[in-house]
């Protein structure tokens, strides 16, 4: 852990390889009086870092960036070996936490304020300051890059951060906050620290010196902690799950866009907010779609991140394929198609193969509960409206996707789809420069862009009559 500067080593739980379920280390867990004293360093820690200019502030961050790029190689062999997915895409991912730093830097810079015109001798100005401490929590599916947009954004608003990583991916926000504390950030500003989750939010989030939580995770923890936050009056960003459709009109060619559905869809083995799942697809174009769909499902090589050769590595745990497996089993007894995957492979890691679920019912527990793996739900809709009422027909609305060459469709959907992010014709759902987040059960708030920056300060409006009355 990291409080106030210096890095404490203790004993504690276990960290598991999910290719192989070999121990790679323990993580510690934090005691009461550990989570005091990191409150007690991020209030020092702010009181320095909240005077300091933006400049400045942007300085240390975008060093730390270099010292993750120097250090690459490294982060991205810990993230295989404590999360699965494959090398390749570790390092993309830490790339990808990089241009989050990056952007947030330099967008610290324009935390502009404004001057309001009034009558002579008045001066109305609106300015923005940074929220205070911030605790956050981050999630084990995307563990470098998840942290730093929480890290960038509430630094680079002059926040200070305890930052409550995942136990069970703990090396990635290590290695992360090591950069850090290497490029020169002062002490205090960012703490890290690990332990029994419920424990840690019941201390932090109605400490007193806490000011906002940001959070990444599942929808039932979320709303937990916002009711927690809310009891409180802690403003918070909700980033929770998704259970992302997909509609794939009939002016498109599905054979492509069956290329591209595989290769979102695989990606870190299917555990991501925004992964592509409920595919409604027309039905002129649903037969082609799917066939292809399930020849390139069954063609993914499956196996260790750390090979090459790998393009889809195992599931972060257990716990992932049990539920996987109940919802298959769900399914197809309620009638769905399985078309591919569906079981186990091998009995030394956690590793389902990319599965395919068509004509899945509309009562079948998947197409209203996030998977969060390696499936895929098929299903061939009349018309743009069917396709467009049933992407719509559950509480979630974080991500959606949609394929069409026609401008109109393209309208309808923008103007329909209850989403925080829509991506037509491609399968990226925010990048640095926009807001990523949700609607609905699928969180509020956001992430990234100015909207994400903003979201870490207050605003205080100051009145100056020139001359007393």
């Amino acid at each position: 852990m990291l409080i106030g500067g210096e890095w404490r080593l203790v004993s504690g739980e276990p960290v598991c390889n999910p290719a192989d379920g070999k121990i790679l280390g323990r993580v510690p867990h934090a005691t009461e009086t550990d989570l005091q004293e990191a409150v007690e360093a991020a209030e020092k820690g702010f009181a320095v870092w909240r005077r300091m200019s933006p400049l400045k502030r942007s300085e240390i961050i975008l060093r730390a960036v270099r010292i993750v790029h120097e250090r690459l190689g490294e982060m991205a062999e810990t993230m295989t070996l404590e999360q699965g997915k494959p090398i390749g895409q570790a390092r993309l991912e830490i790339v990808r936490g990089c241009e989050f730093l990056e952007w947030d830097a330099t967008e610290g810079r324009r935390m502009y304020g404004r001057i309001v015109p009034s009558e002579t001798g008045m001066r109305h100005a609106v300015v923005r300051e940074p929220v205070g401490i911030v605790a956050a929590f981050s999630p084990w599916n995307f563990p470098m890059s998840s942290p730093a947009r929480k890290i960038g954004g509430a630094l680079s608003a002059g926040c200070a951060m305890v930052l409550k990583a995942s136990e069970e991916t703990p090396g990635s926000a290590v290695q992360l906050a090591k950069a850090f504390v290497d490029a020169g950030l002062p002490s205090g500003v960012l703490n890290v620290v690990f332990g029994k989750p419920d424990q840690i939010s019941e201390y932090l989030i109605p400490h007193p010196a806490v000011r906002m939580i940001s959070f990444t995770g599942s929808v039932a923890v979320g709303k937990k902690l916002t009711a927690l936050a809310g009891r409180h009056m802690k403003p918070a960003i909700m980033e929770l799950g998704g259970h992302a459709p997909v509609i794939v009109c009939d002016d498109v060619d599905p054979v492509a866009v069956a290329d591209a559905s595989v290769t979102g869809k695989s990606r870190n083995a299917g555990q991501v907010c925004t992964a592509p799942t409920r595919f409604f697809v027309a039905n002129a174009a649903y037969g082609k779609f799917r066939d292809r769909f399930v020849e390139k499902a069954n063609a993914i090589k499956l196996g260790d991140g750390l090979d090459p050769e790998t393009q889809m590595g195992p599931l972060a745990n257990h716990r992932r394929v049990e539920a996987l497996e109940e919802l298959i089993a769900d399914a197809v007894g309620k009638g769905a198609q399985l078309l591919c995957g569906g079981k186990r492979v091998g009995n030394g890691g956690n590793f389902l193969p990319l599965t395919v679920l068509a004509e899945v019912p509309d009562d079948a527990r998947v197409m209203s509960e996030e998977p969060f793996g390696p499936l895929a739900l098929i299903n061939p809709v009349a018309s743009l409206d069917e396709g467009i009422q049933k992407a719509n027909s559950i509480p979630y609305g974080l991500a959606g996707y949609a394929f069409t060459n026609s401008a109109r469709a393209a309208a309808q959907i923008a103007d329909r789809l209850e989403v925080g992010n829509l991506s037509i014709n491609h399968f990226t759902a925010s990048v640095a420069e926009t807001p990523f987040g949700g609607v609905k059960d699928s969180g509020f708030g956001r992430e990234g862009g100015c909207e994400g920056l903003a979201g870490y300060t207050i605003v205080k409006s100051i009145s100056h009559l020139s001359e007393p009355v």
